[in-house]
């Protein structure tokens, strides 16, 4: 039997070699994150209501446990105008709790528990293209003199994500025989996310109508050369700014453990998709730079007219904002509206992993987990929903106070491998080591800096000290390897983002405390 079990074990790890990456974490206590996140397989913590509920059945006794992690990602970003810029430092909580219940002389198991299950955020301070300083210089003869726009020195503008899922619910479990158990997780799903930066659109997103230009659509108007009498972009940018956004949904898993013997087993899981819609959210949408660039645009407009030389600055801009009175937008109302937004299009992803663990000595244990996530459903897009815009100048350009947009995301799937050992070098005292390595879900259409969830290579380091036959500490330690990768050019989510460079490293701190009675 223990010659059948190594090679069964081998094959397993032959024909497996893709690891963990995406919003999710790799384990959610100490004890399995020091051995690389592998628990499907591998019955000894009540992390197991978070990956394979049926294993519960095999804990020894009742246990409480309860685990606080933290996460400091370090990110950077270079595009055309910003060099190497390194995000700033974020330190990220993630707390987890979780109680198993043995009955004794029963084949059934019940827990409970709350467990931080993911998420990422990134901030920064960057240079944008549009954000300048910007004044008007004269030149030419004295008699036939013109104006034309100069810009100055960068504003930096904030950059800044915040996406986090939290899991709490209860799970229970049935031995169906000595050696197999079912069972399934049932989860409340608690998900807030922030999202701010200078955020470009297609300018046919401004489907509203000029009244002096009954045939023409603001974002016709927009997209139009300057020689044909537009201005000229294929981008519009504004200033966003989302808050408050947080969504509660149920999720559910579903979980075999089969152990035929004390040195081996095996465990299989899925879990559903869980849809996110996001409300009560705010957020801001402020287009003042844009206007302010549309405004020297059309004073270079003005002056190239036969007979405009001579006229004075202040002349200009009196006719300029003339003709945006005869579009109905008025300059002293600003650009500057805020909206009440919703979110959809993301969600928990679904997936399949398998698992097993291997003690090919009474001191020595192995362990891998290997998964299917995907994220091509789950990451698609974000459908984002502003209403009840504020400002009558954009609610007229954009055709009404309510938008939609898409923002892309096309997120590919991912298959995680997980490789762990534990070794009890005394009685108290465990040590652990794992490698955990997955293919990188964000392509480079769409990766930009406030989601760069690229990271492929893990490396963990764990232990843990029993101080009775009850109660015992696990500590352990994470790196997410330092991780590269270039935008296309063009990027599908934005012109400033074009050929850029997004990086991402992780390094994760785990503490928990298990009393077993």
């Amino acid at each position: 039997m223990k010659k059948y079990n190594i090679i069964l074990f081998i094959l397993f790890i032959s024909t497996s070699v893709f690891a963990q990456n995406g919003t999710k974490l790799i384990g959610y206590d100490a004890l399995s994150m020091g051995r690389g996140g592998t628990s499907i397989g591998i019955f000894d913590t009540p992390e197991l209501m978070m990956t394979n509920p049926a294993g519960i059945s095999f804990l020894q006794k009742s246990t409480i446990a309860g685990n606080f992690s933290f996460m400091a990602p370090q990110t950077g970003f270079s595009n055309s105008i910003n060099n190497d810029v390194q995000g700033q430092k974020n330190y990220f909580p993630l707390p987890s709790a979780g109680y198993v219940n043995k009955y004794k002389e029963s084949d059934f198991s019940w827990g409970i528990g709350v467990y931080t299950s993911g998420g990422m955020g990134a901030d920064y301070l960057l240079k944008n293209e549009l954000y300048r300083s910007q004044s008007y210089e004269r030149y030419g003869p004295d008699t036939a003199y013109r104006y034309r726009p100069i810009k100055g020195s960068y504003w930096e503008q904030a950059y800044h994500s915040t996406f986090a899922t939290i899991n709490g619910g209860l799970s229970a479990a049935y031995k169906i025989a000595d050696e197999f158990s079912f069972g399934i997780t049932a989860q409340l799903i608690y998900s807030l996310m922030e999202f701010q930066m200078p955020f470009g659109m297609n300018p046919s997103i401004m489907k509203g109508v000029p009244k002096s230009m009954p045939l023409t659509t603001f974002g016709e108007l927009f997209a139009r050369s300057t020689q044909t009498g537009g201005f000229g972009y294929n981008e519009v940018i504004t200033s966003a700014n989302m808050t408050e956004l947080n969504t509660i949904s149920f999720g559910g898993k579903i979980g075999l453990a089969y152990k035929p013997d004390e040195d081996l087993s095996f465990g299989l899981t899925y879990s559903l998709p869980t849809k996110f819609k996001y409300k009560n959210g705010k957020t801001s949408m402020d287009m003042s730079k844009q206007f302010e660039d549309v405004t020297g645009r059309a004073v270079t407009a003005f002056y190239s007219q036969p007979g405009a030389q001579g006229l004075s600055l202040e002349f200009a801009l009196n006719q300029i904002a003339i003709n945006f009175g005869y579009m109905e937008i008025d300059p002293n109302l600003g650009f500057k509206a805020d909206y009440n937004v919703e979110v959809a299009g993301l969600e928990i992803p679904q997936s399949i992993g398998f698992g097993l663990a291997y003690k090919p000595d009474t001191k020595l244990s192995l362990g891998l987990d290997f998964e299917w996530i995907n994220w091509s459903n789950a990451f698609e897009k974000m459908e984002i929903k502003l209403t009840n815009g504020s400002n009558a100048n954009i609610n007229k350009m954009m055709g009404g106070p309510n938008i939609n947009i898409d923002f892309p995301l096309n997120w590919n799937d991912a298959v995680i491998i997980k490789l762990g050992a534990e070794y009890d070098i005394s009685k108290p005292v465990t040590l652990r080591v794992g490698y955990a390595y997955g293919n990188n879900p964000v392509p480079e259409s769409t990766v930009f800096p406030l989601f760069p969830a690229i990271v492929e290579h893990h490396l963990t380091l764990g232990g843990s000290y029993r101080f009775s036959k009850n109660i015992n500490v696990n500590l352990a330690f994470e790196t997410g390897l330092s991780k590269e990768l270039t935008a296309l050019n063009p990027s599908l989510v934005q012109s400033e983002f074009n050929g850029s460079s997004s990086k991402l490293s992780t390094i994760l701190g785990h503490v928990s405390f298990f009393w077993n009675f």
